[in-house]
């Protein structure tokens, strides 16, 4: 039987940037340029499938806390259009790419503690196959 892995403590370490198995290694080689290898514990890495995860819970954040701001303000200062614009478009992009890299490193870890996509040693050279001949 295989040993579980902490999916709480993986996720949180995807959220810090740091390797889902050591949390030492960082998870980022650039801005979200996954490595293929930990360079502490030698975790393969390149089997995340993050994919369109990261950007639809950024969504569903960011809109939740951007409507209720704007309807707050609206509620109680009721300013011009324009102010709404000149606050929430800003900040809804920084918001965004401020939360970009710590929601993908959590959806890394949470694949690697429910051992999604190959990050089951047992079964990496199946789920590689899959992918591999999916696009061909």
């Amino acid at each position: 039987m295989k040993r579980p892995r902490p999916v709480i403590g993986s996720i949180l370490r995807g959220l810090a940037g740091r390797c889902p198995q050591c949390g030492k290694g960082s998870l980022f080689r650039g801005f979200l340029t996954v490595p293929d290898t930990c360079a502490v514990c030698g975790e393969e890495l390149y089997h995340h499938r993050a994919d369109d995860a990261p950007p639809y819970f950024i969504i569903l954040i960011v809109g939740h806390v951007i409507v209720a701001l704007a309807l707050a303000v609206e509620l109680m200062f009721q300013p011009p259009i324009w102010v709404h614009m000149a606050l929430w478009v800003p900040l809804a992009t920084l918001l965004s790419l401020a939360l970009l890299r710590p929601v993908k490193g959590g959806v890394i870890g949470l694949q690697w503690a429910l051992r999604m996509h190959g990050f089951d040693p047992e079964n990496a050279d199946a789920a590689d196959k899959n992918v591999d001949t999916a696009w061909q």
